[in-house]
């Protein structure tokens, strides 16, 4: 029997991560290209077919026993036409993405949004495998998001459902976001946004952090591990409004698993003690003991494996 094999592509602004995986989810190669940006990246299509095709070649795989392709993009996609609307990082403007790289490669694709794409990654093959219901969210340089339930993503009525980071928090006295609202949740619990706060809280304090010239999130959580005065009221101040944020989304559709990802996740306990306890006081007694929280397993993979589970859901002849 031939085997089937699935392909996921997960665009970002520097680099395009590509995987072969099995029906099960199982990646069998992975590798990665420039994300080329000229052109308003009308080549990008072109790059991704051209390096598929040289993998296919070096592995001894054929096109036509791929089943599919999930393709996870940033910004603004109409899900049913496959354009990507806007994609500032990229250039892209009602952009026919899926009709490109399927006339390119021949092969059926599927869209999806980045972060949608990880959190169904992360259901599939990582830290909410087995939960139909459930929430991720992505610490990075922003603060993304994707909502499951039923096993499914929720887009909305314009492919908005799931933009955490867009929460305002702080309606009076915010700082500007990167949307061009103030006081978003993405200001304050973002990478940047806790190495802003540690920056701002250590003016005319002693701490730790008076040691060190551009101080990041990670310099933040290692000096709050250590007991940092300044630090902790970082961090308190962080998970306060990031517990709001997440204990009102799980009051509303009362998720089984909320999967932390993204490099601030990477603190660990010093990130998620706070954070449960912040999410207790706000979430209802019944929502709070039935949800689970867990830091997210797969990595740079997530995004590859949702991809591709969204291929195989599309795809696959039952």
């Amino acid at each position: 029997m031939t085997m089937k094999w699935l392909l996921g592509v997960d665009i970002g602004g520097t680099t395009v991560k590509m995987a072969i995986l099995d029906l099960q989810g199982i990646i069998v190669e992975k590798w990665e290209i420039e994300t080329v940006i000229l052109n308003d990246g009308g080549q990008i299509p072109g790059d991704i077919a051209r390096s598929f095709f040289e993998k296919c070649q070096q592995s001894n795989k054929r096109v036509e026993d791929f089943v599919g392709a999930g393709i996870g993009a940033p910004g603004f996609i109409d899900f049913n036409t496959g354009v990507v609307e806007k994609a500032v990082n990229i250039g892209w403007n009602n952009f026919e993405l899926v009709g490109e790289f399927e006339r390119l490669t021949g092969l059926p694709a599927v869209i999806e949004n980045d972060a949608n794409a990880a959190a169904i990654g992360e259901m599939w093959k990582g830290a909410g495998s087995g939960a139909t219901e459930l929430l991720a969210v992505t610490l990075g340089t922003g603060v993304g998001g994707g909502l499951i339930t039923n096993g499914q993503i929720v887009h909305g009525t314009v492919g908005m459902a799931g933009e955490i980071g867009h929460i305002t928090m702080l309606p009076e006295g915010g700082v500007l976001c990167g949307c061009g609202r103030k006081g978003c949740l993405e200001t304050i619990a973002s990478a940047t946004g806790v190495a802003r706060l540690g920056l701002e809280k250590r003016k005319g304090q002693i701490t730790s952090l008076n040691n060190i010239k551009a101080v990041t999130a990670k310099d933040v959580f290692e000096a709050y591990s250590q007991g940092d005065a300044v630090a902790t009221e970082v961090v308190e101040e962080v998970t306060f409004h990031l517990g709001l944020a997440i204990s009102n989304l799980a009051n509303s559709f009362n998720p089984e698993i909320i999967v932390i990802g993204g490099g601030v996740s990477k603190a660990g306990d010093a990130l998620m003690t706070p954070l449960k306890e912040s999410f207790e006081r706000f979430a209802l007694p019944r929502v709070f003991g039935s949800t689970t929280f867990k830091i997210a397993e797969l990595g740079n993979d997530a995004g590859v494996i949702g991809c591709a589970w969204l291929a195989k859901q599309m795809f696959l002849k039952k």
